[in-house]
């Protein structure tokens, strides 16, 4: 007899069907996989031997052959071994019950017949779900958040005995008691500690609108500190988003806390182009995608190597980024904001007030350089900075973070209705943007003048009306207004610095 249950590969953050053919005949004692798997799948044959043995069942005289279809894909990791007992125990007609066609398995299996969980449960759960099935059986897991679906039920097993006893009706007394999920955890980091910088409603239209940061200044006039408040006025994620993130931390490795705040990461300047972007002999997900909904943020961008940088260019207009191998191209999501930060110089003081610049021009000039014009052109807003002088400004009067959200959250809103999709002002296709929002003839004759003057790219120009769009978002404007544009100039452009705290030109 010929057993075939269904269970779900995994190809990056994809998963697809597949069906655990097995068929039994007398023979030499031996247990075939094909199919293409890799080596911990063909492991699985003595895990599933020692399993079933453990559980009293004989694979004595007995050839079995276990197809994994589709046969052209690589199959990865012993997320099958379930699968590949269940569909065993048919073949030998040692299980009654005909497993329903839309009925998966998942899940590792100890030598006693344990099923465990395994790296990657959460996207083929996910997956599971996406392709029709009706019920899955899987090991829990306490690092997973409470997962209920409509359309999938969700039977958690610890062994293979209760698979089986469940299967033939009787019901499982659930044991597993849920870990405490942490939600809505405050943000250390507060806007109303920041005082006196006029970027901060530069940052408050970047959150609105999810627009590239990129700023420039000496070393403490706050960049760093700009950059790690910044996701405390984002929208919390939705739970679709969070079961998103908790899966690209399962495939990276990595752990990912259970709350609804966007994803910050920062990594090093010597971080290399495989760990920015993913990749590996057995590809992962890089920091791009673990900042996915989230933020990228690059202190010390001229530091990074030029090829790592490079490298962004796809993921920040994609919003997803594709690693190819030999074997499949992986394809992993990667929407994030980027914000970059550097000094103007190698000693950083170049323009400075308070200190002597050391460098030649032709260092200053080489410096700048480490970033292509490519890359600082897909930035949107772009910010100089100067140090705040504490006695020059009025405290007490800042805006919190919960304040600014609210703005922001209200901002959306309006881009989600306009669009008819969660998709924000930068995202949207050029196209949708226009109709949605059209320009008169004077806001374009008054861009047309701008970008001669200053030979924007066409990229800038669309990045101009972007900012404008998401600036009138945010005053509650149906239309883009004309202020908004001459806000979004000014924000597309290096601001001008000067001392104290900085001039009023962005509207803060």
């Amino acid at each position: 007899m010929c057993a075939r249950v269904a269970s779900i590969g995994l190809r990056g953050m994809e998963g697809y069907l597949v069906h655990v053919e097995v068929k039994v005949m007398i023979g030499v004692d031996s247990i075939v996989i094909v199919g293409l798997p890799d080596a911990s799948v063909k492991e699985s044959k003595e895990r599933v031997a020692a399993a079933l043995h453990s559980q009293g069942y004989s694979l004595s005289s007995q050839k079995i052959i276990i197809h994994l279809s589709p046969a052209e894909l690589k199959k990865n990791g012993p997320l099958f071994d379930l699968a590949m007992a269940i569909s065993i125990l048919v073949s030998l007609k040692e299980l009654k019950p005909i497993i329903p066609e839309h009925t998966g398995f998942i899940g590792s299996l100890s030598l006693d017949g344990r099923v465990q969980p395994v790296e990657g449960m959460l996207p083929a759960v996910l997956a599971a779900k996406k392709l029709g099935l009706k019920k899955l059986y899987m090991p829990f897991d306490e690092r997973l958040p409470a997962l209920e679906f409509t359309a999938l039920e969700i039977v958690y097993v610890s062994s293979l005995e209760e698979v089986i006893r469940h299967l033939n009706g009787q019901e499982i007394i659930p044991l597993f008691q849920r870990a405490k999920v942490v939600e809505n955890q405050s943000h250390s980091a507060d806007f109303k500690k920041i005082v006196g910088h006029y970027a901060k409603y530069a940052l408050e239209v970047a959150a609105a609108g999810e627009h590239h940061v990129f700023m420039t200044g000496p070393p403490g006039c706050g960049k760093s500190l700009l950059a790690e408040t910044f996701p405390s006025i984002m929208p919390p994620l939705s739970k679709e988003a969070q079961l998103e993130m908790i899966s690209l931390y399962q495939l990276s490795g990595s752990v990912w806390e259970h709350t609804e705040m966007p994803p910050f990461r920062n990594p090093h300047h010597s971080a290399s182009g495989v760990s920015i972007v993913g990749g590996g002999q057995y590809p992962r997900p890089g920091e791009v995608s673990l900042a996915h909904r989230g933020v990228l943020f690059l202190d010390e961008i001229a530091e990074f190597t030029k090829k790592t940088l490079d490298m962004l260019r796809q993921p920040l207009e994609s919003g997803k980024v594709s690693i190819s191998r030999t074997q499949a191209t992986v394809t992993y999501p990667a929407s994030f904001i980027l914000i970059g930060a550097m000094n103007p110089c190698p000693c950083g003081y170049a323009g400075s007030n308070s200190h002597y610049c050391t460098c030649t021009s032709k260092q200053i000039i080489a410096y700048q350089n480490k970033l292509s014009g490519p890359l600082r052109d897909r930035f949107d807003i772009n910010l100089s900075l100067l140090p705040v002088h504490l006695k020059s400004v009025q405290t007490g009067s800042e805006e919190s973070s919960s304040t600014i959200r609210k703005r922001v959250e209200e901002a959306r809103k309006r881009q989600y209705k306009r669009y008819g999709r969660e998709i924000c002002n930068s995202r949207v296709s050029y196209d949708t943007l226009l109709k949605t929002s059209p320009l008169t003839p004077d806001q374009y004759r008054t861009l047309q003048q701008f970008s001669n003057k200053k030979k924007w790219s066409n990229r800038t120009q669309i990045k101009v009306i972007r900012l404008a769009r998401t600036i009138s978002d945010l005053e509650g404007s149906m239309g883009i207004t004309d202020r908004s544009i001459w806000e979004a100039v000014k924000m597309n452009s290096l601001v001008e610095r000067k001392a104290g705290i900085g001039i009023k030109a962005n509207g803060c």
